[in-house]
C-alpha cells in the first residue's frame, strides 16, 4: 500500500477541535487592577510645587497660608524644599515640569527628594479635554 490513510488523522483533528471550542469559553481572562484619578476628598493646607523650566530652572512655590516663590538648583533642591515643609515633613511635593525638558532632569528631582526622606512626590498633569 502505498498511499497514506488520512481518514484517522483527520478523526483526531476534530476531536482536538471540539476539546479546545468547548473549553475555551470556560477560560477565565485575568482582571488587571488598574489605578484611577480622580479628586481628592481634602486638599491638603500646603502643597510644595517644584517647577522646572525649559532652560531646566528649578523654582518652588509653597502654597499654604502665605505663598512663597523660591529659586534652587539640583543639587540644593532637597535642602530647599525641606525648608519649605519646615514642620510639616509629611506635606506633598508636586513637580510640575516644561514638555520639552529632558526626562531624566525630573527623575533626578523625584531621586534627590525621595533619598532626603519626602515621603510623598508626586507629578502634575494636565488634563487633555
Amino acid at each position: 500500500m502505498n498511499d497514506i490513510n488520512m481518514v484517522p488523522f483527520i478523526d483526531v483533528m476534530l476531536v482536538l477541535l471540539i476539546i479546545f471550542m468547548v473549553t475555551a469559553p470556560l477560560i477565565s481572562p485575568t482582571v488587571i487592577d488598574l489605578p484611577t484619578v480622580g479628586k481628592a476628598a481634602n486638599i491638603p493646607d500646603q502643597v510644595i510645587q517644584v517647577e522646572i523650566t525649559k532652560d531646566e530652572k528649578i523654582t518652588l512655590k509653597s502654597t499654604g497660608k502665605v505663598t512663597q516663590t523660591t529659586s534652587s538648583s539640583l543639587s540644593n533642591l532637597a535642602r530647599d524644599v525641606r525648608s519649605l515643609q519646615g514642620e510639616a515633613a509629611s506635606g506633598p511635593v508636586v513637580i510640575t515640569a516644561d514638555r520639552s525638558i529632558k526626562y531624566e532632569t525630573v527623575v533626578k528631582a523625584m531621586d534627590t527628594l525621595q533619598r532626603a526622606g519626602v515621603a510623598r512626590v508626586g507629578l502634575s498633569v494636565q488634563l487633555v479635554d
